[in-house]
């Protein structure tokens, strides 16, 4: 039989030598962190981990890495409207409002 910590040692060894990353042999926090980076469902993580609850999937093993908090940070930061400049000497102006929201209709006023 093998010894566990024999077959993790191997497992290295030969990661190192081909020039793999490191990883261990049952990482399955890396896999799922990995998977949900890469855009998969928890949904599915779930399943391929074998979780119970998607919520057990969902607070222990999708850890994000620090690319994908940068890239979900510049998405979010895309979707904050800017001021825009009228020319380079002048301060920014907001962009105007469509025409409807100066003089509201009786749909838009509450009531």
């Amino acid at each position: 039989m093998l010894h566990p910590a024999n077959v993790t040692r191997r497992f290295i060894e030969r990661c190192e030598e081909i020039g793999l990353p490191p990883v261990r042999p049952y990482d399955r926090h890396g896999a799922a962190t990995l998977a949900h980076t890469a855009g998969a469902d928890l949904k599915d993580i779930q399943e391929m981990l074998g979780h119970s609850s998607i919520t057990i999937t969902a607070d222990t093993h999708t850890s994000l890495l620090p690319e994908a908090d940068l890239a979900i940070a510049e998405a979010a930061a895309r979707l904050v409207p800017r001021a825009r400049a009228t020319s380079e000497n002048t301060a920014p102006e907001a962009e105007p409002e469509p025409d409807d929201a100066e003089h509201p209709g009786p749909e838009s006023v509450p009531g």
